[in-house]
């Protein structure tokens, strides 16, 4: 699987973090280790203009996902190939919905990255019962309280989006 990261800001990003991130999200979403994703982190003018050209909304916006080949996920009897798309994140709003929530921009990137794959596998706030009205609460949810194979991973990733997994793997952010 190939998860590229470009960041074009100058914020400090480890591209490696969310390489990481991205092959896990995909791998707990049975979509194939064939598959690529692009990361891309931007300026608010950028993301900007997608937001105006694509969404036909002004401002910056915190993530855009722009799909390929329409992948889905796997039902584990099946994995998913072809190229999943790109994601688009503006750091700088990402800080302002962190401070306002009152987490980490970090942890506030990385939750834009989950939510930006669920948009690229098909994932949307109002037509999926799945994720139904609150994406962003039930992304770490839907994410890690599945079936969760590395548990290394698992605890990495639970500590970076500020919650835990108690003794029963099941997943909190109390």
């Amino acid at each position: 699987m190939s998860v590229d990261v470009t960041n074009e800001t100058q914020w400090v990003i480890d591209p490696k973090v969310f390489s990481d991130l991205g092959i896990w999200v995909l791998d707990q979403m049975r979509v194939s280790t064939q598959s690529d994703l692009t990361i891309m982190f931007v300026d608010p003018d950028p993301i900007a203009e997608l937001h105006m050209r694509w969404m036909n909304l002004e401002g910056p916006t915190d993530v855009m996902s722009f799909p390929m080949d329409e992948l889905r996920p796997g039902d584990g009897k099946t994995v998913m190939e072809g190229v999943l798309g790109d994601i688009v994140i503006c750091p700088w709003v990402a800080a302002q919905q962190a401070a306002a929530a009152g987490h980490s921009t970090m942890q506030e990137m990385l939750l834009l990255t989950i939510h930006g794959i669920l948009h690229l596998l098909g994932y949307d706030h109002i037509d999926d019962v799945t994720i139904g009205y609150d994406m962003r609460t039930n992304q770490k949810v839907h994410i890690l309280s599945g079936v969760i194979q590395n548990e290394w991973k698992a605890r990495k990733w639970s500590f970076l989006l500020g919650g835990r997994f108690d003794h029963h793997n099941t997943w909190s952010t109390t």
